[in-house]
């Protein structure tokens, strides 16, 4: 059973890595044929919709065990990504173009690469120290760039299209508040969100690494 899980969960990371390097490869054609960062939503936003709502199976993997990351932690960055992606830019045509989305995808393609094929490598238990390194290191620069000028920034440009056209107002209809006045708490909230995730893979940067270095000195 265990050696079941083991090649389940390294095609998962394996499929995982491929699809976020060709979503990559399609911003970077994009950018290089139009020189212009306006297109990473076209060129790649389908694909990175499916990828990162495929990757609730994350939340299952910790549920049920078979990973040790547990279930909040992958909740709240499952939930906040997918809100974010699905909700608002694949639902608002006016900011599928901006250069936020670019930015958005860019740190996210390039931090899925390395998250995903980390994975891949333990699961065959071969995994290279760069690539642990590169893991634990890459998110220093590639997690705040994602969320303030990206997710954070795009999130503000949004709230004028979304109280426009008072989207999802069915929806909210029933409740004290429009979606609108949710999305305006919710930028509020989201550096305080974003910060446990950010703290949390510092603590296990310096786990893993440690760890490491402990293995050359033996």
């Amino acid at each position: 059973m265990p050696q079941l899980s083991n090649l389940y969960l390294f095609v998962y990371n394996s499929l995982q890595a491929f699809g976020w390097a060709i979503s990559l490869c399609r911003i970077l054609i994009s950018l290089i044929l139009t020189k212009s960062v306006n297109g990473a939503y076209a060129s790649a936003g389908e694909l990175i919709c499916l990828l990162q709502t495929l990757s609730v199976l994350e939340v299952i993997h910790g549920a049920v065990g078979i990973v040790p990351s547990g279930v909040l932690l992958p909740l709240m960055q499952w939930g906040g990504r997918t809100h974010f992606l699905l909700a608002i830019v694949a639902r608002i045509v006016e900011v599928q173009e901006l250069p936020s989305v670019f930015i958005t995808f860019v740190a996210w393609s390039l931090s899925e690469v390395i998250r995903y094929t980390h994975y891949a490598c333990n699961c065959i238990g071969n995994c290279p120290l760069w690539i642990t390194y590169l893991r634990y290191t890459a998110f220093i620069l590639l997690y705040p760039i994602g969320i303030a000028p990206g997710e954070m920034w795009l999130m503000y440009q949004a709230l004028s299209f979304i109280k426009k056209k008072n989207i999802y107002a069915d929806f909210f209809s029933s409740l004290p508040f429009s979606y609108y006045s949710f999305v305006k708490v919710l930028l509020l909230c989201y550096p305080f969100l974003w910060l446990k995730l950010y703290l949390h893979l510092f603590k296990k940067r310096r786990t893993k690494l440690s760890k490491h270095h402990e293995k050359k000195k033996t």
